[in-house]
């Protein structure tokens, strides 16, 4: 018995477009952010996503001028924020922090939240390991020496 083509093709596209957002969602440091221009916000916490492959907190940071903006913060995803010693509980809505980063390439409002001093004072390391980042802690992979 043989399926129906009626049946693959929709099966099929379905596949092939959670496929594709899902390599769209992920990227490297430089492909989004500037490594030239790094700022600090601090601001309230507005939103938290801990997702994969990036999480989100977004901050209400109030400008000199008293004009209020939210800042999307990208770090890396839960398991590894985790393993840096940062764990869910440690923020929540309405926390202050003070986050050191880059903007982004694009001039929106977002940021790869590279140090991140949680309420209780401590510091974490937002990036993801090996993204080539500053401050990236993980050496990045050598191209192996040619053979002779």
């Amino acid at each position: 018995m043989k399926p129906s083509i009626r049946i693959l093709a929709p099966l099929l596209a379905s596949l092939s477009l959670a496929a594709t957002t899902r390599a769209l969602a992920h990227h490297s440091f430089s492909a989004e952010f500037d490594g030239d221009k790094p700022v600090r916000l601090i601001g309230t916490i507005a939103k938290i996503e801990w997702t994969n492959p990036h999480s989100y907190f977004y901050l209400d940071v109030v400008s000199s001028t008293g004009v209020v903006s939210t800042w999307a913060c990208e770090s890396g995803n839960p398991g590894a924020l985790s393993r840096r010693g940062w764990k869910r509980g440690d923020i929540k809505i309405g926390d202050k922090l003070i986050v050191d980063g880059f903007l982004a390439k694009d001039g929106s409002h977002m940021i790869d939240a590279r140090r991140v001093t949680l309420p209780d004072g401590r510091r974490v390391y937002g990036g993801s390991p090996g993204d080539g980042g500053p401050e990236d802690t993980v050496a990045a992979p050598r191209a192996a020496a040619p053979a002779r």
